[in-house]
C-alpha cells in the first residue's frame, strides 16, 4: 500500500519565516552592477518584499533602472520558503528568462542572509544586510573557472514610508 506524503507543519514555517521580516516593505536606492570585463553601470533600485500564502512565502521583486533613461536593465524576482522537514530556507530567483534555486542562511545576528548561485563555471556569492541606519546593503561576488572573484553587484537600499 502507498504511503500518504508527508503534511507539513504550517505553524512551523510560518514561525520561521517570520525570522525574514526584516525584508518586508518597498525599499528604493542605488545598485552598481557590473556589465562587462571591466564596466560597471549606476542603477536607481528598487526592492519590494512581502509576505504571501498567509505568511508561508516572501516575494520579493528588484528592479534597476539607468539613471540616464530610467530603462530597466536588472529585474529580478525571488521566491524564499522555508521547509520544515529539513529546516532550511530555500530561494527560487528568476531572471532575464531563467530561474535558478539555492539555500538561503540566516546571518547569526538575524539581520541579514546569504546565497548562491552556481551554473557551470560560474559562481556567485551574495550577502544581504540591515546596517545600522536600517539600510538593505546586498553585495554580490562572481567567479569565472579559476579566475578570481569580482564585484557583481553592490547596492544600497532604504525604506520608503
Amino acid at each position: 500500500m502507498a504511503q500518504l506524503p508527508r503534511v507539513p507543519d504550517l505553524a512551523v514555517q510560518r514561525e520561521a519565516m517570520k525570522k525574514l521580516g526584516f525584508l518586508i516593505g518597498t525599499w528604493a536606492g542605488e545598485a552598481r552592477l557590473l556589465r562587462g570585463p571591466t564596466e560597471s553601470v549606476g542603477l536607481l533600485q528598487t526592492e519590494e518584499a512581502q509576505y504571501k500564502l498567509d505568511g508561508l512565502i516572501i516575494v520579493i521583486e528588484g528592479i534597476g533602472r539607468t539613471k540616464s533613461g530610467g530603462q530597466p536593465l536588472l529585474q529580478a524576482f525571488g521566491i524564499i520558503s522555508h521547509d520544515d522537514e529539513d529546516g532550511t530556507y530555500r530561494l527560487r530567483a528568476f531572471n532575464e528568462g531563467r530561474f535558478l534555486e539555492t539555500q538561503v542562511k540566516l546571518l547569526e545576528n538575524g539581520e541579514g542572509m546569504t546565497w548562491g548561485f552556481s551554473l557551470g563555471e560560474i559562481t556567485t556569492n551574495s550577502v544581504l544586510r540591515i546596517n545600522a541606519r536600517g539600510e538593505w546593503t546586498e553585495f554580490t561576488e562572481i567567479s569565472i573557472g579559476s579566475q578570481p572573484p569580482k564585484k557583481l553587484l553592490e547596492l544600497t537600499v532604504r525604506p520608503q514610508k
